[in-house]
């Protein structure tokens, strides 16, 4: 687990939750329908990250609001967030939120790195904890990861657009490919999913396990069915952050009652790993807490490199290291800090990680991470250790050698020895204090003497300030203790308890009074006497270990191996092997005296016993492995060899010398020969390396240049995509306009023609034809050179003087054929109040001026 989750902290009051929205290339469409489709009575806040051009004018408000009655603003700094209201980033801005306000800050990275969108989900699931909801819809790049990470921290809730709905998929595949996503949809449907979370009675309740013992059996249920699905045991995780995160679970499908999700988990396999990976809470990220390991580099690494330099080998362990960022961030460390401490290639740096999530251990392996976490990394570490691929960075191959990844519980598995530095941050704060107090312990023996703790910013040693000494208490840097009496001791991962019924484990552990004469006797015993036992099955792995033997076992390098043949010193395997195997065919106990086992840099005799178990029932078959140190025998070799020349005649004895140093001076002849041959290769070699160290600065600065312009291009491409939407949805718009337009005038069947300022056509109607020889081509032609069945030679001169008096001028003007026509002249008047030419219009009144209706002839 790598989060920190704030599960003590009481909502406030009124807190109303806030919905923060990403999207990029493509998203306007995206926006549109998912605002369409969203109740206006949710009672929350919508927030909208896109990235825009540092000079882009845009029409997002005014195309939005049509999607909604809701109110829709562009953000200012420190405007007040209201719930049932939406607002837009700025463009050329960061946008964050802060005690319900939003505060615009200038961009700090160039433009090709802007990362928008996880600037301001990180800041919202700071600010809203698990009233924080990410949505992440159309867009390139993968923009929001990191952002939706720290939701996901804070137990807010991730929403994630189907990436086949999307224009372009890269930011929803990014969310769902790192594991983020709990709602994935099509965007229409996103709106009734936060309602339907949101209206969830339970949500908001107060947490209280003691109140009804019915739930805290269910719970039990739930730890039942996860440790026969996954093989671990969260019953000694904290209660209240395991029931927090089965409410949220409960929450996604809308289940009411714990028991029906029980009765669901049951029917659903699905449902236990999702569960068992949000219990995990795989999230992490490069360098978190950046003062930590300015402190651990400046205050912590100087003194232990120092007492390191003669061996030139740096170890270290990362339990519970998720997806590998912290434990890649800690080789990095340990790396620059030798090189400028004590530069020299012979250094060798071993970083073990572990983790229970599989899957999160396969994806550490791979070393390779999204593009954004350049926000967290600084440039000159992202140009050395790492190098750019087209899905992100992956880790440079030296930093990647260093660590090794592997599978490991850290409750029941045995740990790691010899460490130099131990990185555990923000895994204790999920487990009970009972397991606290004997983790510790254990970190403390798998320390080597003078090492070094880091623990997460809400944790504490407790009761264990005996075993370590504060190097930075505040961030909580500490150093192994090894002076005085040390009054705590280390309880080894008891493995031999999962194979137990959990009746038989609790008569066990509470047959002997804690604080009973006969108990702390027992430890003694173990502790300071007797001697080290292994127990193992009849494969040789490990079940149960008591005593101290670190002298004789020690963990392999690579994948975690619990076999006892790979983890034996040297000197150790070959003789146990054989006794092993012997105790496998006979009841007796095979006894071997004398092995010399090399162990911490001197060597070690010792007497080994093995035997297989016949008694009781529970051990049957199992095999009992102990280990007894015993004086060195006084050696006898030289006494012996000296003896054995005295026995020679001189004449042998000068024959023997002579052969000797002939085959000695052969010898060095063949080793002058290959020294030349090799110094000879060397300065080949050495020259090779050159021009292939040449020819990489020359590809490695011209990759540099290709990256910094395809980042730009990129940004720029998303900037263009979001540009072009809107002013495609301006012309769609427009284009609705001049339909309406061209059905309005139609309709009414007058003729009209309109002219610009030069009196040419610039447009007229399907009846203005039938008056006028007009066909599509005369568009742009002077008036004057059309002909018009009208008899009205001052058309023209009228237009001109509407033109320049802006009076409208009204005539009945007869035309062929005994018809008479109303013509109306009038200014054309664009929307910003200029004039553009005039517009006449032509309606028939022949049936007024006929002789029936008119007995005399008006004067016109």
């Amino acid at each position: 687990m790598k989060a920190s989750e704030n599960s003590q902290q009481a909502k406030p009051e009124g807190l109303f939750p806030v919905v923060g929205i990403g999207a990029s290339a493509g998203g306007l469409e995206a926006l549109e329908l998912f605002f369409s489709n969203t109740p206006t009575d949710m009672g929350v806040a919508f927030v909208i990250i896109q990235h825009l051009a540092p000079d882009h004018k845009g029409l997002m408000v005014e195309l939005l609001q049509r999607a909604t009655s809701m109110k829709v603003a562009q953000a200012t700094d420190r405007m007040k967030v209201l719930p049932n209201q939406v607002y837009l980033i700025p463009p050329n801005k960061d946008l964050s939120i802060f005690q319900g306000k939003l505060h615009l800050f200038d961009p700090v990275e160039a433009r090709g790195l802007r990362l928008p969108v996880d600037f301001f989900l990180r800041s919202l699931a700071t600010d809203r904890l698990e009233g924080s909801i990410g949505v992440i819809l159309s867009g390139m790049g993968s923009d929001g990861m990191l952002g939706m990470r720290a939701i996901k921290e804070k137990a807010g809730l991730c929403l994630v657009q189907e990436p086949r709905s999307a224009k372009f998929d890269g930011m929803p595949s990014s969310v769902i490919q790192a594991g983020l996503a709990d709602i994935v949809a099509p965007v229409e449907e996103l709106p009734l999913k936060i309602k339907a979370f949101l209206n969830n009675p339970r949500l908001n309740q107060q947490i209280n396990l003691t109140v009804e013992a019915k739930t805290q059996t269910a719970i039990e249920r739930i730890f039942v069915i996860l440790r026969l699905k996954t093989g671990h045991d969260f019953s000694l995780y904290k209660h209240n952050t395991i029931y927090r995160r089965v409410e949220r679970r409960m929450s996604l499908h809308q289940i009411k009652r714990i028991a029906e999700y029980v009765q669901f988990l049951q029917e659903n396999p699905q449902e236990v790993e999702l569960l068992f990976k949000e219990l995990l809470i795989g999230v992490t990220g490069f360098f978190r807490d950046p003062a930590v390991w300015e402190a651990l580099a400046k205050n912590g690494l100087p003194a232990l490199l120092s007492e390191r330099a003669s061996s030139k080998v740096l170890r270290a362990w990362v339990p519970a290291c998720s997806t590998g960022e912290e434990a890649y961030s800690l080789a990095i460390v340990l790396k620059e800090s030798i090189e400028k401490f004590y530069p020299d290639p012979n250094w060798l740096i071993q970083v073990f990680a572990t983790d229970l999530d599989q899957e999160a251990i396969g994806k550490a392996r791979r070393g390779l991470y999204p593009a954004n976490i350049a926000a967290d990394v600084y440039p000159e570490r992202l140009r050395r250790f790492f190098v750019e691929e087209q899905q992100g960075f992956r880790v440079a191959g030296e930093i990647r050698e260093m660590v090794v990844f592997a599978p490991q519980n850290l409750i029941l598995d045995p740990p790691f020895t010899k460490i130099d530095v131990l990185s555990c941050r923000n895994l204790l704060i999920y487990l009970e204090p009972e397991l606290q107090k004997k983790l510790l312990p254990l970190f403390h023996y798998s320390l080597n003497p003078g090492g070094i703790l880091l623990l997460g910013t809400a944790e504490s040693i407790g009761g264990s300030a005996d075993l370590f000494t504060p190097i930075d208490h505040k961030l909580r840097l500490f150093r192994r203790h090894d002076e005085g009496k040390r009054n705590k001791a280390a309880d080894y991962p008891a493995v031999l308890l999962r194979a137990m019924p959990a009746e038989k484990q609790q008569q066990s552990q509470d047959s002997i009074p804690k604080d009973s004469i006969q108990f702390m006797v027992e430890q003694l015993l173990l502790q300071r006497i007797t001697p080290a036992a292994v127990l193992v099955n009849n494969q040789g792995d490990i079940v149960y270990i008591s005593g101290r033997t670190g002298k004789y076992l020690e963990p392999a390098v690579g994948k975690a191996n619990l076999n006892i043949f790979a983890m034996t010193r040297e000197g150790l395997g070959r003789e146990l092997g054989s006794a092993f195997h012997k105790a496998l065919h006979q009841k007796e106990a095979v006894l071997v005296k004398g092995i010399k086992v090399r162990t911490e840099g001197t060597d070690q005799h010792i007497d080994l016993m093995v035997q297989t178990l016949t008694s009781p029932d529970a051990l049957k078959g199992l095999v009992i492995i102990v280990m007894t140190d015993v004086e060195t025998p006084v050696e006898k070799k030289e006494l012996d060899g000296r003896i054995q020349w005295s026995r020679l005649q001189p004449s042998e004895v000068e024959a023997e010398l002579n052969r000797l140093n002939d085959e000695l001076q052969m010898a060095q002849v063949e080793n002058q020969n290959t020294r030349e041959e090799m110094q000879s290769s060397q300065e080949e070699l050495r020259s090779a390396n050159e021009e292939l160290q040449s020819s990489n600065e020359e590809m490695q600065s011209t990759n540099e240049e290709m990256t910094t312009s395809r980042e730009e291009m990129q940004s720029m491409n998303e900037e263009l995509q979001t540009i072009n939407n809107e002013l495609q949805a301006k012309v769609d718009q427009l284009s609705r306009a001049e339909s309406d337009m061209n059905n309005l005038l139609n309709s009414t069947e007058i003729a009209t023609l309109f002219l610009d300022g030069s009196l040419r056509i610039r447009r007229f109607t399907t009846a203005a034809t039938r008056l006028i020889k007009l066909i599509p081509g005369d568009v742009g032609r002077p008036i004057t050179d059309i002909a018009a069945e009208l008899v009205y030679p001052e058309l023209a001169a009228d237009a001109g003087e509407v033109l320049r008096t802006l009076a409208f001028i009204a005539k009945e003007v007869p035309a062929t054929g005994g018809r008479w026509f109303t013509v109306k002249i009038m200014p054309y008047r664009t929307q910003d109040n200029r004039i553009d030419g005039v517009v006449i219009t032509f309606a028939e009144i022949s049936a007024a001026k006929s002789p029936m209706n008119q007995p005399q002839e008006r004067d016109r």
